[in-house]
């Protein structure tokens, strides 16, 4: 058992001939320079009328998340280097959240269906509802476990509130003041 697992990580031109006949499923191996990727299939069940009006502007949000991923991170703090996925994200679900809260440009079939496949998060919708989080920019700014004292992140509190000429800027998101 521990020489088939062994020969499972070996590539096809390291592995011994006596170990061949062992295992006819696993050779011949398909170069990985002549497959192609698939594209994400989100799920089996086609979508619903109106999906083609808003799938461009998806499609680039996609584009723009997929820039993000791989932009270099070098001389970045840690935190830094997930801000722009944020961003992104948060800008994928406000489009959804707009175009069916405010625009009502969307049927509740296609707003479902965006949060089933999760393409919008459902969470920070559900926030965005609420009185004092139409501004929201993540979740974790309003989680109190992830600070020392147990209060919310420091964008959320009213520019009003700090002093002049402060500039704020979230540890979890870039936020630069969401709270109103």
């Amino acid at each position: 058992m521990f020489t088939a697992l062994l020969l499972l990580k070996c590539k096809p031109d390291t592995v011994p001939p006596q170990f061949l006949h062992s295992f006819p499923k696993i050779y011949p191996f398909s170069s990985t320079a002549e497959s192609k990727m698939p594209k994400v299939r989100r799920s089996r069940k086609q979508p619903p009328e109106g999906w083609e009006l808003i799938e461009p502007t998806l499609e680039e949000l996609e584009q723009k998340m997929r820039e993000a991923e791989t932009e270099p991170h070098e001389g970045k703090r840690i935190t830094e280097s997930l801000w722009p996925i944020f961003k992104i994200h948060h800008q994928k679900s406000r489009y959804i959240y707009d175009l069916f809260y405010r625009r009502k440009a969307i049927s509740r079939e296609l707003y479902d269906y965006c949060l089933k496949e999760k393409i919008a998060d459902s969470n920070l919708i559900a926030k965005w509802k609420k009185s004092g989080y139409e501004n929201l920019c993540c979740l974790r700014c309003i989680q109190t476990r992830d600070t020392n004292f147990g209060t919310n992140c420091i964008c959320r509190v009213p520019k009003s509130k700090l002093e002049e000429g402060r500039v704020v800027e979230c540890v979890h998101c870039g936020c630069r003041g969401c709270s109103g």
